[in-house]
């Protein structure tokens, strides 16, 4: 696993992460005994970056990620987010990105994770209440008290983006980036790029669908949110998705690997600032992910995949209403 680096700031990663939400919630079941092997098997494979947030499960998954990297805090590189408000008993709340607030967010997010610093710390959405520069000086407040090596944002607006980075230098923006998800390809990637800011992308295999293990909304458990929350997995949408993912399955069959890795090898090749962070809650799964590190992608299957998959190409929002009131802010 080679190394990529996230922003002008000195931030090194691996060059594919490891995204731990769905090991704690909304996509079914949990096991935590497999999902804290599983974060040690990707260390073992060189997937070092590690990527959670204080509202997954909530809470419980900074303290699993903690769990996992206890006497091997070296190895890691730990992302975590503030932002999204959970109650104990699960409820949402908003967002919140005032100054009060993160101080708060981060001492929690120290303690459940069970370490003195954290390499990495978004804002997991952005505070329409709050002016960014609020937000972004407290965090800035937490680099020069020793508690967050870099700083971060997801799912920001252009002008947002720059904002922040007026006030401190902003290492890593995250956003969901796939072959069925490239609306950031039209402004965020460009603004990023022109900052010298490095580009995580979440969801890089379409929350699982581009693996082509789910054909119908029968391979979901009925926990599993992305049965309600997420439109592209509705059953008409489905159905017309699954056209590309069977075209993703041709093209990967030509190339040698598994739907899944070529989704990945196709994110990697956006550009070296580029860093996918599938999430996975399975051994098995991280090993086959981290297999696209060594898949190569010829000029004429870059433009095969580009003309498979272009803008648009997706039938259904990615979030539902809701959730698309909360991005690009």
């Amino acid at each position: 696993m080679n190394a990529r680096t996230l922003g002008s700031q000195g931030l090194t990663v691996s060059e594919q992460g490891l995204g731990c939400m769905g090991m704690s919630e909304f996509y079914g079941s949990t096991d935590e005994g497999e999902a804290i092997a599983t974060i040690q098997r990707a260390l073992e494979l060189g997937v070092t970056f590690l990527d959670s947030a204080d509202m997954y499960g909530p809470f419980v998954n900074e303290q699993l990620v903690g769990k996992a990297i206890a006497g091997r805090r070296d190895e890691a590189v730990v992302a975590t987010k503030f932002g999204n408000v959970r109650g104990q008993d699960g409820s949402f709340g908003g967002v919140r990105g005032d100054a009060e607030y993160v101080r708060q967010a981060c001492d929690d997010s120290l303690r459940r994770l069970g370490i003195d610093t954290i390499d990495l710390y978004y804002q997991h959405r952005v505070d329409p209440q709050v002016p960014i520069e609020e937000t972004v000086g407290a965090m800035a407040e937490l680099v020069e008290a020793g508690k967050v090596r870099y700083l971060g944002l997801s799912e920001a607006a252009p002008e947002t983006i720059r904002r922040a980075h007026a006030v401190h230098p902003i290492s890593a923006l995250q956003t969901e980036y796939s072959l069925w998800e490239r609306g950031v390809e039209q402004e965020i990637l460009p603004t990023v790029r022109e900052l010298g800011i490095g580009f995580v992308a979440y969801s890089p295999l379409g929350r699982g669908f581009l693996t082509g293990a789910i054909r119908s909304q029968d391979d979901l458990e009925e926990s599993d949110a992305r049965r309600q929350r997420f439109p592209r997995f509705e059953h008409a949408n489905l159905e017309r998705n699954l056209a590309l993912v069977e075209r993703l399955e041709e093209i990967a069959g030509r190339v040698g690997c598994t739907p899944g890795q070529l989704a990945l090898a196709w994110v990697s090749s956006r550009g070296d600032d580029v860093v996918p962070i599938p999430g996975t809650k399975r051994r098995g799964r991280v090993e086959e992910n981290a297999g696209a590190a060594g898949v190569r992608l010829d000029e004429a299957t870059l433009r095969e995949l580009d003309e498979a998959f272009p803008f648009g190409a997706a039938s259904g929002d990615r979030y539902a209403e809701q959730g698309l009131r909360s991005v690009n802010r």
